[in-house]
């Protein structure tokens, strides 16, 4: 097995296993408000998600725009502001190569994902917690698009 290379300030190793276990209950938590905002939002509603492909709900395209709006900020904060990690290091954010295959290609499969199971990746889990239990097909077949994706990369624009 070959090891990923390490990236400063992502891939640091820790320090201790109660800083690893102080940081698995952090992701814990998080994970388990973003899934209560989820649900609360109606972000993981099938029916929300129809509405907005028919155009007969403005509710989930402001929720998408507010959080496209919330990334768009805070990216450009942390280019300008310097901000350091945790570790004391620089937080860069990379700049995108130019071209648009890869965006075309990527959001039209994700979207047909999304279109024909009726939730994109985040709420799976949201709902599974739920007991939405047919979401299980979908996480498996999110798992291997996951996976052909890996097997097939070297040959897909990038």
């Amino acid at each position: 097995m070959t090891s990923s290379p390490n990236i400063p300030g992502v891939h640091t190793p820790p320090t201790s296993s109660s800083r690893t276990a102080t940081g698995l209950l952090a992701y814990l938590l998080a994970g388990l408000y973003f899934g209560i905002v989820l649900v609360k939002s109606e972000a993981a509603s099938w029916y929300r998600i129809q509405e907005m492909f028919r155009f007969e709900s403005f509710h989930m395209f402001g929720l998408i725009g507010s959080a496209v709006l919330t990334g768009m900020v805070t990216t450009a904060l942390l280019r300008r502001s310097g901000a350091k990690s945790r570790d004391g290091q620089t937080i860069t954010v990379t700049p995108k190569e130019k071209g648009w295959r890869r965006y075309v290609l990527g959001g039209a499969t994700f979207g047909i994902g999304w279109g024909l199971a009726g939730v994109c990746p985040g709420p799976i889990f949201t709902l599974l917690g739920a007991g939405v239990w047919p979401m299980l097909v979908v996480l498996a077949f999110a798992l291997l698009g996951t996976y052909l994706y890996g097997a097939f990369k070297e040959r897909l624009p990038h």
